[in-house]
């Protein structure tokens, strides 16, 4: 979530709560990119973004994903200094896993580059059917990969790309088919996941051996 969307539309945040949404900081808008700035404007950045979606849903974030899903060489150390749990920034192999920080770990939760609908329908042109069809190519095969590890499917959706109905009624299609195997898989929010992975016994998430 945008900052800067929530204090100029404050209707948004109500309309999300109601409907029981989490609240991942999202900068203050997708014009600012963090990955080279100062530390200091960075982290004044971070803060503001957290201090807005607090303001609005009552709530801290405790996840972040980039704008342009871009950090600086210090972003993960500002973000676990400002409070945040997990980050959404790298897809790296679909799993869960610890990252090191100057104040401790920081825990990654997988974010689709390539199942995200942006640059496949907007950079990429495929169609809504093409899509679709990824999306249950990449179900599919994760799911029988799972068998052996743990992996997060997600897919990353914008209501203003894939809500064109045009686009929309394949989507509908390939979460019905995903559906039908709804006993084999856990739908969830980041932050539910990652409140999961904390718990974990250590060694058994990558990068967990490392602390206490």
């Amino acid at each position: 979530m945008n900052a800067a969307a929530l204090d100029a539309c404050p209707e948004i945040a109500p309309a999300l709560l109601a409907r029981g949404d989490e609240f991942v900081g999202h900068g203050r808008t997708n014009s600012e990119r963090q990955d080279g700035w100062w530390e200091d404007d960075e982290r004044r950045l971070i803060a503001q973004s957290r201090e807005a979606i607090l303001r609005h849903s009552g709530t801290a974030p405790q996840g972040w994903l980039g704008p342009y899903i871009a950090e600086s060489a210090c972003t993960l150390d500002l973000l676990k200094e400002e409070g945040f749990s997990y980050v959404m920034d790298w897809a790296a192999d679909d799993q869960p896993f610890w990252m090191r920080t100057r104040s401790g770990p920081l825990l990654s939760i997988p974010y689709s580059i390539e199942l995200n609908d942006s640059p496949a329908m907007v950079f990429r042109q495929h169609t809504g059917r093409h899509f679709a069809q990824m999306i249950v190519d990449q179900f599919d095969e994760m799911l029988i990969q799972s068998r052996k590890y743990p992996l997060v499917c997600s897919v990353v959706l914008h209501p203003f790309i894939v809500g064109q109905p045009f686009r929309l009624r394949a989507l509908r299609d390939a979460f019905a088919h995903m559906l039908e195997q709804r006993d084999k898989v856990w739908i969830t929010r980041p932050g539910e996941l990652a409140r999961y992975v904390a718990g974990l016994p250590r060694g058994v998430v990558p990068g967990s051996e490392e602390f206490e």
